[in-house]
């Protein structure tokens, strides 16, 4: 993805800190004190624009959502998103997803959205995909027991990779679909990205994983 430097991004950003939280780690354990309820915490990673995520959360009220992107130039379309809609729901972070655990406390989060995250296709660049083990050994130290990831892709080598990822990693799969806008699941949602690039007829691969239950030491 090309990105176009906004140098403005960062200032905007940081005039809205009751939309982009500016210190998270100070929230650590304790998000849903932000929130004001005991909802349930989803978060996507690499909200993009922020489609998905204003979407979701307005169809959900009774969940709470993070959007989490790394690129000031690429976060404000989300905040803009979230101005215009003033979702109580719905909170953004300019954060690398790698730093995960200096937000999130254990089992604060109840599943994990991975929409159209960067393949990395050269071999050397495999630990930066989204999906490699290191990454889901975070996941798992923030997820609830049994925490999900709902991930899609229009990148067939990417999706194959982390089927075998999720796998290997004792994940189990309890949903896949090998061509998501031509299949029965309902509700789905799209990033702007997935409009793209499926109006060209790109297929769509999407599944969902759910970790195993924690070992509990008695």
């Amino acid at each position: 993805m090309r990105l176009r430097n906004k140098p403005w991004a960062k200032e905007k950003i940081a005039a809205y800190p009751q939309y982009v939280i500016p210190n998270p780690e100070e929230y650590k354990g304790r998000w849903n004190e932000l929130f004001g309820n005991d909802h349930p915490i989803h978060i996507e990673i690499g909200t993009g624009k922020g489609k998905f995520i204003t979407e979701i959360a307005k169809a959900n009220p009774n969940i709470n959502y993070i959007g989490i992107e790394l690129y000031p130039s690429v976060l404000v379309s989300a905040l803009d998103k979230l101005i215009a809609n003033e979702l109580p729901n719905l909170r953004l972070l300019n954060v690398n997803a790698k730093d995960l655990t200096n937000f999130f406390a254990e089992g604060e989060i109840e599943r994990i959205y991975l929409n159209f995250s960067d393949p990395w296709p050269k071999k050397r660049h495999e630990k930066r995909r989204l999906t490699y083990r290191s990454f889901l050994e975070l996941y798992e130290k923030v997820l609830v027991d049994e925490g999900e990831i709902h991930f899609k892709t229009d990148n067939q080598g990417f999706f194959e990779y982390s089927l075998v990822s999720f796998s290997q990693y004792g994940l189990v799969l309890t949903y896949v679909s090998l061509d998501l806008h031509n299949s029965d699941f309902e509700g789905n949602i799209m990033t702007e990205y997935e409009e793209k690039f499926s109006a060209k007829g790109n297929r769509i691969y999407r599944c969902e994983v759910k970790y195993p239950p924690k070992q509990r030491h008695l």
